[in-house]
């Protein structure tokens, strides 16, 4: 989830009004091109479109309109996708969760410790990148893009230009994965045809970096994809917070400690939770049918905007800021994900069916 802190200084509605209207006509156009059967039968769907269209406008023309678009469009990136993800559990049921089960949490687990510690070792060992960069990277594929990169970030002390390059690298291939990952999806089906779309969305879920790519790539290959997808993302996300725990008690083992004994405080992803809360209220059906198909409506609008948002700050300049070998490591990781997450995830649900 590529995350931007918003400034502090207190703004009016004019500050943000801009960037929000420029998503909502993205997103909106979007959507309607999402609903043309032609434009559907190519698997295109309006969260993937909102993307396309907004990394065009985002390395085109709006670098011209950034300083009086950017606040809202930040506004979208950070608060309106976190929001979108929570009134994504309008769309479940608390037994849809259950259905990814242990089997799922395992998964999460295998594929986000085994990420970060191959990270650790490419990233001295391979690419001799120093640790700070290292770490910074392999928490942002293991864990949740750039918003983990965010976190670690004060865990470690690291320096804002290797945060700058560990989120270049973790939106660059996260991008990618939007496409390829639906790609893969009838070559996967075919080689293992066991595999349901339920199974798809969990790897897709425990081994995609961003959240809002996650929901992309999911939407774009079926309901059931999206939904088990967005599960499995939502538990990876919870992670962050033990995560920077163990980490932090490592950073501390190993330097000089503090004068005032201060520790680092661990900020933990509550929309995250909130989304699980929705979802278990959803599934008492308390609401009526039609205010919870107003909700969606609502959602994807939402979603699709923080989805334009995210392509309008994905620049292709940023592969030259990043570097030669911090984009090797990057991909490297990648390829990891897709092939040794894809391993784990078959092997956790041949163990525990």
């Amino acid at each position: 989830m590529a995350e931007i802190t918003l400034t502090k200084h207190h703004h009016g509605p004019g500050h943000f009004l801009p960037g929000l209207l420029l998503t909502a006509v993205i997103a909106g156009a979007a959507i309607w091109l999402g609903n043309l059967p032609s434009i559907a039968g190519l698997g295109l769907g309006a969260l993937t479109l909102a993307i396309v269209v907004g990394i065009i406008a985002g390395n085109t023309f709006y670098p011209k309109i950034y300083n009086v678009c950017d606040g809202g469009v930040i506004l979208a990136k950070q608060r309106l996708l976190r929001l979108g993800i929570i009134l994504y559990g309008f769309h479940l049921t608390f037994q849809q969760i259950a259905d990814v089960g242990i089997s799922g949490i395992v998964i999460d687990i295998l594929t986000l410790s085994s990420t970060f510690f191959v990270a650790c070792w490419l990233g001295r060992r391979v690419f001799g990148l120093d640790r700070d960069t290292a770490w910074l990277i392999g928490a942002g594929s293991s864990i949740c893009g750039a918003a983990a990169v965010l976190a670690t970030e004060p865990v470690i002390k690291a320096e804002p230009s290797k945060v700058a390059v560990a989120i270049a690298t973790v939106v660059i291939f996260g991008t990618l994965a939007i496409f390829i990952y639906p790609l893969m999806y009838p070559l996967v089906t075919t080689v293992f045809p066991w595999v349901t779309p339920t199974d798809y969305g969990i790897y897709t879920g425990s081994t995609m970096h961003e959240v809002a790519q996650v929901v992309a790539a999911g939407h774009a290959i079926s309901p059931e994809t999206e939904n088990a997808a967005v599960i499995a993302k939502m538990l990876r996300v919870m992670m962050l917070a033990p995560f920077l725990l163990l980490l932090g008690a490592r950073v501390q083992r190993g330097a000089p400690a503090q004068q005032n004994g201060a520790r680092q405080r661990i900020t933990f992803p509550w929309f995250a939770l909130l989304f699980i809360l929705v979802a278990l209220f959803n599934s008492f059906h308390l609401l009526p049918g039609n205010m919870v198909n107003a909700m969606n409506q609502l959602d994807t609008l939402l979603l699709a905007m923080a989805m334009a948002a995210l392509g309008l700050t994905t620049h292709i300049s940023a592969l030259k800021r990043a570097g030669l070998r911090p984009l090797l490591m990057g991909l490297t990781l990648f390829i990891w994900l897709i092939i040794g997450g894809g391993t784990i995830n078959l092997l956790v649900h041949h163990l525990l069916p």
